[in-house]
C-alpha cells in the first residue's frame, strides 16, 4: 500500500473539519469568480452549452445529416464543448457505469488505498488525489481513479476494481460503445475541415493507438465551497473527452470571459474538444478553458473518459489543409508527450510569477 502525504479529500470532508485546511484555498484573484454552483446552474439568461442531437449524424438523408454536421461544427468552433443527446448509447448502460463507479466509492478508504497509484513513480494509473506538485502548492478538493480502458489489449485488468464483481465487465462495453461514438465524431468533425472521412482518426492514432483513458472524479462535499475548486481551470491535452455525471452540477466553462455554469442535461454526455483537435484543426475548433466546483450539500463524480494520441509516434501539427497565407500555422510540430511538457513547464512558470 502507498502512503498519502495528505489524507484522502474524502477522509478530510468526514471528519467533521468546518473550515478547509489552507493548501485548498483558491488564491485571491480566483475566489471572487466562485459561486454557489446550485445557483449558477439555475440562471437562464446569458449564455448556454449548446446541446447537439446526434441522431441524424449517419443519416441516409444527405442534407438532413449535414445539417446536424453544422450544428457540431458550430458548436466545436464557438463553444468546443457540447452535451451530446441521442448519442446511441443507452440510457441503461450510463446508469449501469455511474452504478459501479459509486459503488466502488462507497468502499471504505482503506478498501481503496489497496488500489492507489504511486504518482512519484510515474504510475498514475489506480486511485489517487492531486499531490501538491506546483509552486503554489494548491490542492483541489477530489480523488479520483484513473486507468485505461481501450484497446482491451493495452489494459492492465489488474489495477481494476474488483468491487463491485461487475465492475470491468460494465466498464469495458461502455468503453467499446464510445469508442465508436469518437470515430463517429471524428468522422464528422474531419468532413467539417473539408478532409476526407477517416483523416482525424487516422491523425490521432486510428483503430490501434487512439488510448481510452478513465478518469473518475468524486469530489466530497465541502464545507467552504466558495473558497475551493474540486478541479482548477485547465483545457483538456486529449483530442476529445467524453463525460458523464451524476446529475450534480460542477462543470464551469470559460466562455467570452466569463464563467458558464454547465446546466445537468438528462442522458446527455458532455463532450469536450481537446487540445489535440485544436491543434490539428489550426485552432478552428476550441479547446475550452474548464474547472469544476463543489458545493456543501451533496456529492459530485464525474467519469471523463479522455481519447488521447499515442505519447510519441505521432507530431501533432495543424494540418496542411487548415493553414493558408492568411492563416498560418498556431501552433509548433510537438509529439504529445511534448505537449503535455510544455503545457506543464508553462503552468509551473506562471505559478512561480504568482507566488513571487
Amino acid at each position: 500500500m502507498v502512503t498519502s502525504v495528505l489524507p484522502r479529500v474524502e477522509s478530510l470532508a468526514s471528519s467533521g473539519i468546518q473550515s478547509i485546511p489552507k493548501e485548498y484555498i483558491r488564491p485571491q484573484e480566483e475566489l471572487t469568480s466562485i459561486g454557489n454552483v446550485f445557483e449558477e446552474e439555475k440562471k437562464e439568461e446569458g449564455p448556454q452549452v449548446p446541446t447537439i442531437d446526434l441522431t441524424e449524424i449517419e443519416s441516409e438523408d444527405k442534407e438532413v445529416q449535414e445539417r446536424c454536421r453544422q450544428e457540431l461544427k458550430k458548436a466545436a468552433m464557438e463553444w468546443g464543448v457540447m452535451h451530446l443527446v441521442n448519442h446511441g448509447i443507452s440510457e441503461e448502460l450510463m446508469d449501469r457505469v455511474r452504478k459501479v463507479g459509486q459503488k466502488f466509492f462507497e468502499l471504505p478508504v482503506e478498501e481503496k488505498e489497496k488500489y492507489a497509484n504511486d504518482q512519484s513513480s510515474g504510475n498514475v494509473q489506480g486511485y489517487g488525489s492531486k499531490l501538491a506538485n506546483n509552486a503554489s502548492g494548491q490542492l483541489e478538493w477530489e480523488d479520483y481513479f484513473f486507468h485505461l480502458i481501450f484497446p482491451e489489449d493495452k489494459r492492465d485488468l489488474s489495477i481494476w476494481p474488483k468491487i463491485p464483481s461487475e465492475y470491468t465487465e460494465v466498464t469495458s462495453e461502455y468503453a467499446r460503445q464510445l469508442r465508436g461514438l469518437a470515430s463517429k465524431i471524428l468522422s464528422a468533425l474531419s468532413i467539417c475541415l473539408g478532409l476526407e472521412e477517416g483523416r482525424l482518426e487516422k491523425e490521432v492514432g486510428g483503430v490501434e493507438e487512439l488510448l481510452l483513458q478513465l478518469k473518475i472524479n468524486y469530489y466530497p462535499k465541502c464545507p467552504q465551497p466558495e473558497l475551493a475548486l474540486g478541479v482548477e481551470a485547465h483545457t483538456d491535452i486529449s483530442a476529445l473527452t467524453f463525460i458523464l455525471h451524476n446529475m450534480v452540477p460542477g462543470l464551469q466553462l470559460f466562455y467570452q470571459g466569463k464563467w458558464v455554469t454547465a446546466k445537468c442535461v438528462p442522458n446527455s454526455i458532455i463532450m469536450h474538444i481537446g487540445d489535440t483537435i485544436e491543434i490539428l484543426s489550426n485552432g478552428k475548433f476550441k479547446s475550452i478553458l474548464h474547472r469544476g466546483l463543489v458545493n456543501k450539500e451533496k456529492v459530485r463524480i464525474s467519469w471523463a473518459v479522455f481519447c488521447e494520441p499515442p505519447k510519441d509516434k505521432i507530431i501533432l501539427k495543424p494540418l496542411p489543409e487548415t493553414v493558408s497565407e492568411t492563416e498560418p500555422p498556431l501552433f509548433p510540430p510537438r509529439t504529445f508527450a511534448q505537449h503535455i511538457e510544455h503545457k506543464l513547464f508553462r503552468k509551473t512558470q506562471d505559478n512561480l510569477s504568482n507566488s513571487n
